[in-house]
């Protein structure tokens, strides 16, 4: 006769199953985050090998290309988003209708020729499009209804990664690259000054909180890539309005 299992039996497998997943869930969690880092660390890499192949064309420059101003200063302004990736779906600061063609650096963090902007549609940018982009609780955009929130930078902007060219106490208080664009100011300490970060470096812009926890829903932290060419992933960005910090500065 086949014996077979007795409830106890049963349940002490089950018990045993749950006790394996809950040890091995957050090895697993922890070991795709890491995997993401990875991602995430190597684009910013690719990224700061194409600003020195862009600086040797454009000497002391970094990437910028210009945009409308919206009312009411009007006219047109170098806007940092737009330096590099696809078009996003912001209709504000030429952000819905720059494309990929349009935006400075993408020529020289891709090796495949970058394809004409198409109307409708984006010309996808793989190397600016950071696996960890969560995107942002809170934009600052109330108008048209849906751009207050976005599951995606990259999609919402056409990057998941942003320029520092200007501090956090105001978008007028330029940093690497001048208002009215042209070379970027010498830069006292290459190892402090970033240069590209995700964009969570701006979650507490003008002592706001944007939400944007990418990495831990409990801290803002940031992958940044600095004047040296060094990146660092996980970096804190502590609470406030803080330009200059142990870890890094948005100043020259």
């Amino acid at each position: 006769m086949r014996r077979a299992f007795t409830l106890i039996e049963l349940l002490v497998v089950i018990a045993i199953i749950a006790l394996l997943i809950g040890i091995l869930l957050p090895a697993l969690g922890a070991a795709r985050m890491h995997s993401k880092l990875s991602v995430c660390g190597s684009r910013l890499q690719q990224i700061g090998i194409g600003l020195l192949a862009y600086q040797v064309d454009f000497p002391d420059r970094l990437p910028q290309a210009k945009g409308p101003l919206p009312p009411p200063m009007g006219g047109e302004g170098v806007i940092g988003a737009l330096f590099a990736g696809q078009k996003g779906i912001l209709p504000y600061y030429g952000i819905d209708s720059t494309g990929a063609e349009r935006r400075p650096l993408n020529r020289y963090v891709d090796d495949r020729a970058v394809a004409p902007d198409a109307e409708p549609g984006t010309v996808p940018m793989e190397a600016l499009s950071s696996p960890l982009d969560r995107g942002c609780e809170d934009t600052g955009v109330p108008f048209p209804p849906g751009m207050d929130r976005t599951d995606s930078m990259y999609q919402f902007i056409g990057a998941s990664y942003t320029l520092n060219d200007h501090a956090l106490d105001s978008e007028q208080h330029a940093t690497l690259v001048p208002l009215t664009g042209g070379k970027m100011p010498p830069v006292f300490d290459t190892t402090k000054t970033w240069v590209v970060g995700t964009h969570p470096i701006y979650n507490y812009q003008q002592g706001g909180d944007r939400g944007m926890r990418w990495y831990d829903k409990n801290k803002v932290e940031a992958n940044l890539l600095f004047a040296d060419s060094h990146v660092r992933t996980r970096v804190p960005v502590p609470e406030g309005v803080a330009n200059t910090t142990a870890d890094y500065t948005f100043l020259p």
